[in-house]
């Protein structure tokens, strides 16, 4: 009795041992004795104890660092480069198995992988076009490593430059340079923007003097043709009183400035005008001869 119920105790204690949980974000692979017996996907499964064995793998996107490390640039300075690479493990038998039998620590082997193509790629760049060529940089990564890794089972999702620093004494000078070419750039543009707002004001002065020019010429001809008129008037309907016209518009222009005239006795008003018009006297008969 005691030996069935040691018994049954050890098959639960089995049973239990060999229960195997995979989760949505994993793949597993069964081996028993040592050799490749199945896959498995998420879910429930049981594998025999000491018999079998099962390996799990992620399948979710990772990240590795590169490290920081020295590189020698094209144009012999020491540059500081640190990459990330970004990947993940196909969820699909047989690029699960890739990625356990084809290759020893994947994780590993594409950090050392990146850091090699790093240093091949930086190496014939000098230190300026590596700084402003990160995004060719990136893409020849990526284009080695997923090349590199097609074999492995996994993914190379993107690959990112973190930084590529030069030595400190290097740094300090193109900072310098930089700032001065800004200035320069600057200086260029202000000099450019004051030239445009100067010709801007020549041009609109030289504009506001045809205008002028324009105006006064366009006011002389309109007297020029107010005076012809006048004269062509005068010389059809005023040709033998012209003189007499001046002197009544001299006239009335005296009497206009409350010029005095003084009037002899016994005249009269009418002649005394006319004569300073320089027309000719009216004639009045005397009231004594009209009553005769």
């Amino acid at each position: 009795m005691n030996s069935i119920i040691t018994l049954a105790i050890v098959i639960v204690v089995i049973f239990f041992i060999g229960i195997k949980i995979i989760r949505p974000t994993e793949r597993g692979l069964v081996e028993r004795l040592g050799k490749y017996h199945r896959f498995a996907n998420p879910g429930f499964h049981w594998i025999m104890p000491v018999i079998e064995k099962m390996y799990r793998v992620n399948i979710t996107e990772q990240m590795v660092n590169a490290e920081s490390q020295e590189i020698i640039t094209n144009d012999n300075l020491n540059a500081s480069v640190d990459a990330q690479v970004y990947f993940k493990v196909k969820p699909d038998e047989e690029s699960v198995k890739c990625s356990i039998y084809n290759v020893n620590n994947y994780k590993w082997q594409i950090v050392n992988l990146a850091r090699t193509t790093l240093r091949n790629i930086i190496g014939t760049l000098t230190l300026k076009s590596a700084n402003s060529e990160r995004g060719k940089i990136n893409a020849e990564l990526h284009k080695t490593l997923l090349m590199e890794t097609q074999n492995w089972g996994i993914e190379i999702v993107r690959t990112e430059l973190k930084e590529i620093d030069p030595p400190k004494d290097v740094q300090e000078t193109m900072n310098k340079v930089v700032k001065a070419e800004n200035e320069k750039i600057a200086a260029i543009d202000f000099a450019s923007a004051r030239e445009t707002v100067a010709d801007g004001e020549k041009r609109a002065k030289i504009k506001e003097a045809e205008g002028v020019k324009q105006a006064t010429i366009l006011h002389a001809e309109g007297e020029a043709e107010a005076i012809k008129l006048v004269n062509e008037a005068a010389e059809k309907y005023f040709i033998g009183n012209a003189q007499i016209l001046r002197k009544l518009e001299a006239l009335e222009k005296s009497l206009a400035n409350n010029s005095k005239v003084v009037i002899p006795s016994g005249s009269e008003l009418v002649n005394i005008i006319g004569e300073m018009a320089g027309a000719v006297p009216i004639n009045v008969k005397p009231k004594n001869q009209d009553n005769k």
